[in-house]
């Protein structure tokens, strides 16, 4: 044989090494790509369901917010009322009929009003 091709041969081993090595690490590369790829994707909708989730407990919160916010009204509301009562019965207590008359009247418009509220609330509820 030809020096030249004794010195092709013997290099071909160390190629086909090489590259045996070289595709090895690039699958080994793709299948880590594929991995991190399913883990980002996993990721993503994980992070999807904990804005839905965050959304949910916003609302919530507002809604929390709001019925404590009437709650607050209402127990406002029953203390001037009560503190009339206490008023009137103090006053009819006191033989002044006249003041008892007018608180009276007083807390009988508080009332109508709370009920004209209430039922119009009602209403808008029934609708659609």
């Amino acid at each position: 044989m030809a020096p030249r091709k004794m010195k092709q041969q013997a290099l071909k081993p160390k190629i086909l090494k090489k590259n045996l090595k070289a595709r090895l690490q690039v699958e080994r590369l793709k299948a880590e790509t594929g991995k991190i790829r399913e883990d980002q994707k996993c990721i993503r909708e994980k992070q999807r369901e904990l804005r839905g989730r965050f959304g949910e407990i916003e609302r919530q919160c507002y809604q929390l917010k709001e019925a404590t916010e009437l709650i607050v009204k209402q127990t406002a509301r029953t203390q001037i009322k009560l503190a009339l009562m206490f008023k009137i019965m103090k006053a009819r207590r006191g033989g002044d009929f006249k003041e008892a008359a007018m608180l009276t009247r007083f807390l009988r418009v508080i009332v109508s009003k709370e009920r004209a509220n209430a039922t119009s609330a009602e209403v808008k509820n029934e609708q659609p």
